[in-house]
């Protein structure tokens, strides 16, 4: 079963922090080796089509790297089709860096990682990111 996310509204905005921090530790309870991480298409994305899915259960170990070509591949991207990959909406993590490591600098009160994917167009735009 797909779930549709035709709600525009970023998912912190869709349920309140009482809400995402208990289903953080629903989740820390049952994989407590695996790291909690929201993947949203940057708002203004044009070219980058939307991912079937916006939570994603990541080992601690991935690598950037990795998690970038697992994406690539939910999004169906040519080897052409640039996208990058912003903690927070302000940073680009480096691609050697574990998901761990990214996690324990840059997450959210509620326990979840925040990422925005966009193109490279996006960034010749002002007010992105």
């Amino acid at each position: 079963m797909q779930r549709s996310y035709s709600d525009s509204r970023p998912f912190k905005e869709r349920k309140s922090l009482a809400t995402r921090r208990r289903e953080v530790a629903e989740i820390r309870t049952k994989f407590p080796n695996k790291i909690p991480v929201v993947v949203e298409r940057y708002q203004k994305e044009k070219e980058l089509p939307r991912l079937d899915k916006i939570k994603f259960l990541v080992s601690r170990d991935l690598s950037m790297s990795q998690f970038m070509l697992t994406l690539r591949a939910r999004l169906l991207l040519s080897s052409t089709q640039a996208f990058y990959l912003l903690v927070n909406n302000k940073s680009l993590p480096s691609l050697s860096v574990t998901m761990a490591e990214i996690y324990q600098d840059s997450k959210d009160e509620d326990g979840f990682l925040y990422m925005t994917y966009a193109s490279q167009e996006m960034f010749g735009h002002s007010g992105c990111c």
